[in-house]
């Protein structure tokens, strides 16, 4: 590992509706809201944080990079470890998850299923 970096402590996620999104980070991962303001919220993962950022505030941000619509489609995936990849989607669909596919086996040796979150980012379950 490269000596300045120590691990991933936050990933920002730009949203069009922070509302929907923020309720959908309570409701379907269940982790505690540890900040939040009209602009943002912030998730505890363990050892992550995902913010949750307004779109309109994202050139403020990452200026002068560009900020990609939401239309332009999905440019990552994010996943969980999880022990049960079928008991999780199971739960997923009960809480209103539309699972973008599996459970599947992959050829490479685990099994996964991915969805997406309300602002288009991929969510992938994995055991």
């Amino acid at each position: 590992m490269n000596p300045w970096v120590s691990g991933i402590s936050a990933t920002t996620i730009f949203t069009d509706d922070l509302v929907a999104t923020k309720r959908f980070y309570k409701e379907v991962f269940g982790v505690p809201l540890v900040f939040e303001d009209a602009q943002s919220a912030a998730f505890d993962f363990g050892t992550t944080v995902i913010n949750l950022l307004d779109s309109s505030q994202a050139a403020n941000l990452i200026g002068p990079a560009p900020v990609a619509s939401q239309a332009a489609g999905s440019r990552v995936q994010m996943t969980v470890t999880v022990d049960d990849v079928d008991a999780v989607c199971a739960m997923l669909v009960a809480r209103g998850v539309t699972l973008i596919n599996g459970p599947m086996d992959r050829p490479w040796g685990i099994r996964t299923a991915c969805f997406a979150d309300p602002a288009g980012q991929v969510w992938e379950v994995a055991h």
